[in-house]
């Protein structure tokens, strides 16, 4: 199906830093492998499990929240930021995991949740109580309208309006997420304090950096004026949230100096790399200024792929349009699927089509310039599982039925072995792994050397040992309708890569002549097969 070629003499500047244009693979705890019997992933799972990451070539993992928390929104509403929630196991178990990462050359990155904390925080605790605690002013409070409504029109993400009243103090409090995950004040400086103070627990136990969720929430307008209805559009309005541009409850132009007090911090620590999920209308102008310069943060994600209904040329150089090599721009990062986000093969393509589509997909994915990062469970195909109502768990889903596909469905656990219990674990899994998935398992596939995770080591290896692929600058990024084509270039050294991104044969219309790096799915310089990639050094 593909033949790769490396050349080991070829590797990146090891003058630049470890996480330019690195390959990191996210682990969601809960379902990435169970330990002790619950049917709920853990922190000893995890490490059980590093040699498979470190087997795929990537420099880092990334590891989705697993702090205390009452797990309405699985973790990312967070009740203690330093300390680790019983069902995935203790702090002690997490320094096993880091230093095992370490021992297989795999940095660290955890989730920085700093918009907002669980209702259960021992600081809304305080600051619900009354007015004039010392930490009345750590959360958003505001006084209703005088007929009683809420003080400002915001709507939350997940349904409703972002405001909810509380007896205690008589007075609102605003929520961009559910009604249980209150909004910090992060423009009070002692919030931001006690946050710093946070990434420097984690930091001090020996993790390698940050990836900060809903940044572009972490600040509202203090004068909580309206938003403004949002222009017509032929997309589906599933939400309140929908029919508004977030203008004010978001997005605040006091966020970067924020970020640069982050940035100062991590500075102070060796090698750390920190990257922010940016979503919305606006995301690429807030990516650029979260990550501008050298004082604010390494990196930047978006959700240019992780919600795109088709994968087109167009769509790939758009996005990498995004971000030239020029002084001044940012680094960004990208991510085909995610914890949130439906898996791409059952998005992108037909049934019929996955097992090519996913190998050109993953070949795509290692010629992005940028970082790369995969969700667990990518490298095997995973696809899109269809969970019951009366089995969901994600509250989107269940608040907004059936008109929101759930995101337990890219949750699913992590199929390691090709039995009913998919090696999960001993216990009955949190949710149901899926019959197709586990035709995908991990030993099936590692005994395969025509397998797709194979295929995934293979293009990360290519990544890898060609500086043109892993930092070099987009010299061409060109849609022919189906047919996208893509150069790049670093230290003297020229990459073409043609992709067919389609289920029909195409001719390349180009020659390309130099050494083949790659062929995948009856790819050859006279004829792309369907779902073709071809890479040469030129």
């Amino acid at each position: 199906m593909a033949s790769v070629a490396t050349d080991p003499a070829a590797k990146a500047d090891p003058a630049l830093p470890w996480w330019k244009g690195a390959s990191i693979y996210q682990i969601y705890p809960r379902s990435f492998m169970d330990a002790n019997g619950d049917g709920i992933g853990d922190l000893p799972g995890i490490t059980s499990r590093l040699d498979h990451v470190a087997s795929l070539g990537v420099a880092a993992i990334w590891i989705s929240p697993f702090f205390t928390s009452p797990m309405r929104d699985f973790g990312y509403d967070v009740a203690d930021y330093c300390n680790v929630d019983p069902i995935f196991g203790t702090l002690e178990d997490f320094d096993a995991l880091v230093e095992r990462a370490h021992a297989l050359g795999l940095r660290v990155l955890i989730d920085q949740v700093y918009s907002h904390t669980s209702d259960e925080h021992d600081w809304f605790r305080e600051s619900r109580s009354s007015r004039e605690n010392p930490k009345a002013d750590w959360y958003v409070w505001a006084d209703p309208r005088p007929d009683g409504s809420p003080p400002s029109n915001w709507q939350s993400v997940f349904g409703g309006p972002a405001w909810t009243w509380d007896a205690r103090r008589r007075q609102y409090y605003l929520h961009n997420f559910l009604s249980s995950q209150p909004q910090l004040n992060v423009h009070n400086r002692a919030v931001q304090d006690a946050l710093l103070d946070v990434a420097r627990f984690w930091l001090d136990r020996g993790v390698d950096g940050f990836r900060i969720d809903a940044l572009n929430f972490a600040m509202h307008d203090p004068e909580l004026r309206d938003n403004p209805p949002a222009p017509a559009t032929d997309r589906p309005r599933t939400r309140p949230f929908d029919f508004q541009r977030r203008v004010h409850n978001q997005s605040h132009p006091d966020i970067p100096l924020f970020i640069e007090r982050i940035r100062e911090v991590t500075d102070g620590y060796d090698a750390v790399f920190t990257v922010a999920e940016v979503g919305g209308d606006e995301a690429e102008t807030e990516m650029k200024a979260f990550t501008q310069g050298e004082t604010r943060l390494n990196s930047a994600y978006g959700f240019n792929f992780l919600y795109a209904e088709k994968l087109t040329p167009g769509l790939v150089c758009a996005a990498l349009a995004e971000w030239p090599d020029e002084p001044g721009i940012g680094w960004p990062s990208w991510a085909f699927e995610n914890h949130d986000a439906p898996r791409a093969l059952s998005r992108w393509c037909e049934p019929e089509h996955r097992e090519a589509f996913a190998r050109m997909k993953m070949a795509l994915l290692a010629c992005l310039r940028g970082n790369i990062i995969l969700y667990q469970g990518e490298e095997l195909g995973l696809t899109q599982v269809d969970i019951p109502f009366d089995q969901l768990h994600d509250p989107e889903a269940i608040a907004n039925w059936p008109l929101t596909l759930s995101r337990d469905g890219a949750r699913t656990p992590m199929p390691w072995l090709a039995d009913e219990t998919g090696g999960f674990g001993t216990g009955a899994p949190w949710l149901p792994l899926g019959a197709e998935n586990l035709a995908r398992s991990v030993d099936l596939q590692d005994a395969d050397p025509a397998s797709l995770l194979a295929h995934t080591r293979a293009m990360l290896a290519l990544r890898d040992a060609h500086p043109a692929l892993r930092v070099g600058r987009v010299v061409e990024c060109r849609a022919d309708n189906a047919i996208l084509r893509l150069t790049r270039e670093a230290d003297g050294e020229r990459i073409s890569a043609i992709f067919n991104l389609s289920g029909s044969p195409h001719e390349p219309g180009t020659h390309y002549e130099g050494t083949l790096l790659c062929a995948v799915n009856d790819a050859s310089p006279q004829r792309l097969g369907p779902y073709a990639a071809l890479l040469v050094q030129r």
